[in-house]
């Protein structure tokens, strides 16, 4: 789970255009119906839906992609052993089947999972697709030349270390068992309770080995899902797809597939797409964007139009920015001076820097606000809204710091609004009232990156942020307070460098629960227990605000992703 972590970054950047990458929160969605938007609500199906989005669709390749759920675009085209529910909010954070008849039967440890195919399944050509697929698809993801997908697999399965896929070792994977064209098996080193989150991801894709051309296979994927590629130009900026006449609704209870064609645009200025969405006119009319938010500004304008206000949608992805402490950084192991900071805090302040209330949430719990999490409310350091700067006073003179501390915040010069000078500037505020003095730190991005991922060079005090694989604990808590994480020669994501045996074996009796709400409560309980020791001060979790054309309807916005879901949009 340690380069998952890279990819959750990816997922909530892509969210929430984001910053937010994957890969768009607490409760559901308030106003994602866009009821107003083109007067009949009622979605037909024809037309051509529009998607104008800043990140080109790069490596359309299901062995590439690093996505949850199936991810939004790719879904489209690729289906996966099981997908996310493709409803609003809450129920939106549900994994259900897609290719398979369930979500996967386990053997009693959850060590070997067995998976179902329905009957009637085809390729845009109209072949049968078969379990000897998927197990293909999954096999070519290891090939050194077609890398970027998520590494589970690679760490999960059965001798698949140092696997190098089909092209270099045509034995295969013998983890991964096709016992005939509709049954497939998976035998894992663990016990994996979350394996049906997994196989959501876009790597168990069928993929034809017959139709495998390698690193070319992204122009022209061999089509499992509603619509084929006929057009990829530039690696993905401009990407248009058109009907798979060998799809059947019947056998896909999710993607309702009501365009007939997709024209998906990319390389957009986030402004530029927000003054299309809003004008409307021509094809804009029926465009959305997966990952243009709108800022405080726009969000300003917007607010005061009606017509506008009616085609917001807003989201909610599991993601949480917040404080870093490297415990191992003077005075930061000290546990009284991380926990003044903690008070010190002015959350309103921070909210605003953020864009204000309407696009962040205040946090104090490390894990989202979000019920599939396992969020359990808890607030160790309880310092209201704007901070205590009293308490924090008092517990920095227990700490030997009565006449005050200098420290230096490391921060993002990314205009992010999570990571960046804004958030920075008023956490340097809030801790000047508690007799901290804090000096501010901004590297570009690359460097901050890589300043703050390394166990070398980590600074002791810095902000990040981190979003989750899918919609859990497990990839949310795992990869930042499993001390087995801690990675000493490469990108390293347990910033608190924690490893408590108790926590590591929590996490351990957790992943072996098959029965996800059971799991979800434990998830919350470990996270109010991490939290006692302070080695992060979660500061706010975003919200996703975006705008649809005016002849959009039926939209959908789950808490899986937190951004409107194509699969669900219809055009007027």
């Amino acid at each position: 789970m340690r380069q998952p972590s890279v990819i959750a970054r990816r997922l909530a950047v892509a969210s929430v255009s984001l910053v937010v990458a994957a890969g768009a929160v607490a409760c559901g969605p308030e106003d994602n119906d866009a009821k107003g938007a083109g007067g009949d609500s009622t979605p037909h199906k024809g037309g051509t839906l529009t998607v104008l989005n800043r990140n080109p669709q790069q490596d359309f390749d299901p062995a590439r992609l690093y996505t949850s759920g199936g991810g939004n675009v790719p879904s489209l085209v690729f289906r996966t052993l099981t997908t996310r529910n493709r409803e609003n909010g809450e129920a939106g954070a549900k994994v259900v089947p897609d290719l398979a008849t369930d979500t996967g039967r386990p053997n009693k440890d959850a060590t070997v999972w067995t998976y179902t195919l329905k009957e009637g399944l085809k390729y845009e050509d109209g072949t049968k697709i078969t379990s000897a697929d998927i197990k293909y698809g999954i096999e070519r993801s290891f090939a050194p030349e077609l890398s970027g997908g998520a590494p589970y697999l690679r760490d999960w399965l059965v001798g698949a270390a140092d696997y190098q896929g089909p092209y270099k070792d045509k034995k295969g994977l013998a983890a991964i068992e096709t016992p005939d064209e509709r049954t497939i098996v998976f035998r894992l080193n663990k016990p994996e309770g979350e394996f049906p989150y997994l196989a959501t991801q876009t790597q168990f894709t069928p993929v034809p080995k017959d139709k495998d051309t390698g690193t070319k296979y992204e122009e022209h994927p061999v089509s499992s899902g509603p619509y084929k590629v006929v057009e990829n130009e530039n690696d993905g900026e401009h990407l248009v797809l058109e009907r798979n006449t060998h799809w059947s609704a019947s056998t896909d209870d999710e993607r309702k597939a009501y365009p007939d064609r997709i024209d998906v645009r990319s390389g957009l200025d986030s402004s530029v797409i927000n003054q299309r969405l809003s004008s409307s006119q021509g094809a804009d009319a029926a465009a959305v964007t997966t990952d243009a938010n709108l800022g405080p500004a726009e969000l300003a304008k917007v607010t005061g139009d009606k017509e506008l206000a009616a085609r917001v949608g807003t989201g909610h992805f599991g993601y949480t920015n917040y404080i870093a402490f490297n415990p191992t950084v003077k005075p930061f192991d000290n546990p009284k001076v991380r926990q003044a900071i903690s008070y010190a805090i002015d959350r309103s302040s921070v909210v605003n820097a953020a864009g204000g209330s309407a696009l962040a949430e205040p946090a104090t719990t490390f894990l989202p606000d979000q019920k599939s999490f396992g969020y359990t409310p808890y607030d160790h350091f309880p310092a209201g809204k704007a901070g205590d700067p009293a308490k924090a006073k008092e517990l920095l003179k227990e700490a030997g710091h009565a006449d005050g501390l200098t420290v230096t915040l490391t921060h993002s010069n990314a205009k992010d609004f999570e990571t960046s000078a804004e958030i920075a500037t008023a956490i340097q505020d809030a801790l000047k009232k508690a007799g901290i003095t804090v000096k501010l730190q901004g590297l570009e991005e690359n460097d901050y990156s890589d300043k703050i991922h390394n166990v070398k060079t980590e600074p002791g005090f810095f902000l990040a942020h981190w979003g989750a694989d899918w919609p859990s604990g497990g990839p949310f808590l795992a990869p930042i307070f499993d001390g087995r994480q801690i990675v000493k020669d490469g990108a390293n994501f347990n910033t608190g460098l924690l490893n408590d045996k108790s926590v590591n074996d929590e996490i351990d009796s957790i992943n072996k629960l098959t029965d996800l709400d059971a799991a979800a409560a434990r998830w919350g309980a470990l996270d109010k227990k991490i939290g006692e020791q302070a080695l992060t001060v979660p500061l706010f979790h975003p919200v996703y605000k975006r705008l649809v054309g005016k002849d959009i309807k039926n939209v959908v916005i789950s808490d899986w992703t937190g951004v409107l879901d194509i699969s669900q949009a219809a055009v007027k």
